[in-house]
């Protein structure tokens, strides 16, 4: 049996000590935490909810106030359609028996008689179903239930919609295995050993697994949206294989340096450990400057991938030096026996050269790709997804589409009108004639229910609602509010556009202001928050082309308006990851040598091997996810792998060597005053 010595170095070193002679020990409290809070979550259940309310805007005024009218409970629509001469009305036996099955299932408590509600050709007409409960209340089998009763339609076409629908609809895709499988790949590629690539996986499915129950469980308690689990997984086993796989290359450079395992494993976690705890807190931090948007939507799901973020921090430095303790003998062996067959520092060495020698030829290209990339990010619409971008074969997208062949474009996303004070009827007929809107209800109470005469995900319905609040109805007597859900859109766009040079600035700037602590250096993390932005307007850009302009066969329309500042916090801290992985390594040339070329040289050197991996892994991570039937997560996808893309191969390999062959010793350089005043963090022991 092996004799563990006892660590000398950091706390991270001692913390891997601890790992290696608690091997058993650390791995079995892992898998009982995961194991644990597995089976919780299975027996609660979920309660996540969608809560996109903006205290204060107009919007949430008039849900409020709807609020204390309207009765609880879902809703659900049943669209029916029959091409026959004589329509709807032909087929009335049919329909009156999907009706009366539906009205025997349970938590149905209303259903209304379609035949009032037929479309002007009297083809297509539809039915309210409304439930007992709310939808995340309602039993999923129940749903399902009354999804199969309701399609038993016969002669007669049925599609469905609502909240509850949308519940057993989503499917989830092969995202988050296909992305795993990717990865493995091209661990088994890197490492030449199935077992050197599993302990990066395994280390993420652990901190992933552990905190996806955690999260499910907090969900009673604390409002966490719909999406927040498969965003979590797809950031989790991103940054989790990453942190993991950067750690297990340092360990295995100590191997070939002549270490012993234990020496080794202490050493990497003393030098990588360190690194990926600050590039974990980087990411934590920005995903946390989320909070200083003031987005209610969103707390819950930046609260929850950082925590996901911290557990892969967590697992990479004690699961991952307990399971190199336990399968040391065997990882040195094949570590020891692929090392002779390749030499990919040499290559680096190569490029490292190739850049110094004219730094502004691949300086201009980067910038010139990043800039242009990021120009289509102007033209980015915000607004909510509906039934018009679900899948085409989806029986909420047949809904959609046979409510606005029946009743108009404009039917799904009416806009409410609602009085505070005035004559509502003078609000009618004013609305009627306004151009833009194809029909006014007559008014309900205080309110009126007004259809566009264009869908709501057309950018004319968007600005009709701001043509209503400032040009139509102040010109009438009284004061009147302005909701719906296109409304509700143009009120978060609104918000997260008013709120985000302060997010930005929250972040930037403490981000920046670890870089320079750690660095000793002024340029250094301004050079980084720079890059760092132009990556993400580059993803932002291409997201745009993609998903806002239709390329590729995308469905066009507005991106989620929570979507691009998501990415921003995710972004930037991922950024930081390979910025501290490339630059701390320069650092140690630096501090070591004191001659700036070598140090960009050796770093890029040591690093960019371990960095394009990685970058790869959490391409073809955050790529997977395209295969999702969802296009919010499909979005997701697409912007955080352009922006690791970018960030791996164009940035770091290209843009920052140049840049720091162009600055040469002055991107050390910090004045002696402030160097006196701010503490000292080194990534290096």
């Amino acid at each position: 049996m092996d004799t563990i010595t006892r660590p000398t170095g950091g706390s991270l070193a001692r913390v891997a000590g601890w790992a290696q002679r608690h091997r058993w020990l650390a791995v079995a409290l892992w898998a009982l935490v995961l194991i644990g809070v597995t089976v919780t979550s299975r027996l609660t259940g979920s309660a996540f909810h969608d809560d996109n309310s903006l205290p204060g805007t107009e919007s949430q005024q008039v849900a409020d106030l709807l609020d204390h009218t309207a009765q609880s409970g879902a809703s659900a629509q049943i669209v029916l359609k029959a091409d026959g001469v004589t329509g709807l009305a032909g087929e009335r036996a049919a329909v009156e028996n999907i009706l009366r099955n539906v009205r025997l299932q349970p938590h149905v408590r209303l259903v209304t008689n379609p035949f009032e509600a037929l479309s002007s050709d009297g083809r297509i007409g539809y039915a309210t179903i409304t439930f007992d409960a709310a939808s995340t209340e309602l039993p999923y089998d129940d749903i399902v239930k009354f999804a199969d009763t309701a399609k038993q339609g016969g002669p007669v076409e049925v599609a469905l919609a609502g909240d509850p629908i949308e519940r057993i609809s989503g499917g989830g895709g092969p995202a988050e295995g296909v992305g795993l499988l990717a990865a493995l790949v091209i661990l088994v590629f890197l490492f030449r050993s199935l077992l050197a690539a599993g302990l990066p996986v395994l280390t993420a499915v652990f901190a992933v697994g552990s905190t996806l129950g955690v999260i499910t469980v907090v969900s009673h308690f604390v409002d966490i949206a719909s999406y927040t689990s498969p965003l979590m997984m797809l950031v989790g086993f991103g940054v989790g294989v990453d942190y993991a796989l950067l750690i297990f290359s340092r360990y295995r450079t100590e191997i070939l340096a002549g270490h012993d395992r234990d020496t080794a494993t202490r050493r990497a976690l003393d030098t990588a450990g360190r690194s990926v705890l600050f590039a974990g807190t980087t990411v934590i931090i920005a995903l946390l400057g989320l909070l200083a948007l003031g987005l209610g939507g969103l707390r819950g799901v930046a609260l929850s991938v950082a925590l996901t973020v911290l557990m892969t921090m967590l697992a990479s430095v004690t699961l991952l030096p307990a399971l190199l303790s336990l399968f040391g003998e065997r990882l040195e062996r094949g570590i020891r026996r692929h090392a002779a067959k390749r030499d990919h520092a040499r290559l680096w060495r190569r490029l490292a050269e190739g850049v110094q020698r004219r730094p502004a030829a691949p300086l201009a290209i980067g910038l010139l790709l990043l800039i242009g990339l990021s120009i289509p990010a102007a033209g980015m619409r915000l607004g909510f997804a509906d039934a018009s971008t679900d899948p085409a074969g989806s029986t909420t997208r047949k809904a959609y589409d046979l409510l606005a062949e029946g009743f108009g474009p404009g039917f799904t996303g009416p806009l409410v009108v609602l009085g505070v004070d005035g004559d509502p009827v003078a609000v009618q007929q004013t609305l009627a004639s306004t151009p833009g809107i194809a029909r006014a209800l007559p008014p309900m109470g205080r309110t009126v229910l007004a259809f566009p005469a264009t869908s709501p995900q057309d950018e004319a319905t968007a600005e009709l609602v701001t043509r209503l609040r400032t040009d139509v109805l102040p010109n009438l007597p009284g004061h009147y509010l302005v909701g719906g859900s296109v409304a509700a859109a143009t009120d978060f766009a609104g918000a997260v556009a008013d709120r985000l040079p302060l997010f930005v600035l929250v972040v930037v700037g403490l981000s920046a202001l670890l870089l320079m602590v750690v660095f000793r250096s002024i340029l250094v993390p301004l050079k980084a928050a720079v890059l760092n932005l132009l990556s993400i307007g580059a993803s932002l850009g291409v997201m745009t082309l993609v998903f806002g302009d239709g390329w590729f066969g995308a469905q066009p329309g507005p991106i989620e308006a929570f979507v691009p500042v998501m990415i921003f916090a995710i972004v930037f801290g991922l950024s930081m990851d390979y910025e501290v992985f490339l630059v701390s390594r320069m650092h140690e040339e630096w501090r070591r040598t004191g001659d700036a070329r070598l140090a960009v040289r050796e770093g890029l050197a040591a690093t960019g091997g371990v960095i394009t991996a990685a970058g790869a892994i959490m391409v073809l991570v955050f790529g997977a996810f395209l295969l999702d039937p969802s296009r919010m997560l499909a979005q997701f996808g697409l912007g955080l792998a352009v922006a690791v893309l970018l960030d791996a191969l164009v940035i770091r390999c290209l843009v920052v060597p140049a840049v720091m062959r162009l600055l040469g010793a002055r991107a050390w350089w910090l004045p002696r005053w402030l160097d006196r005043r701010l503490p000292h963090l080194a990534l290096e022991p």
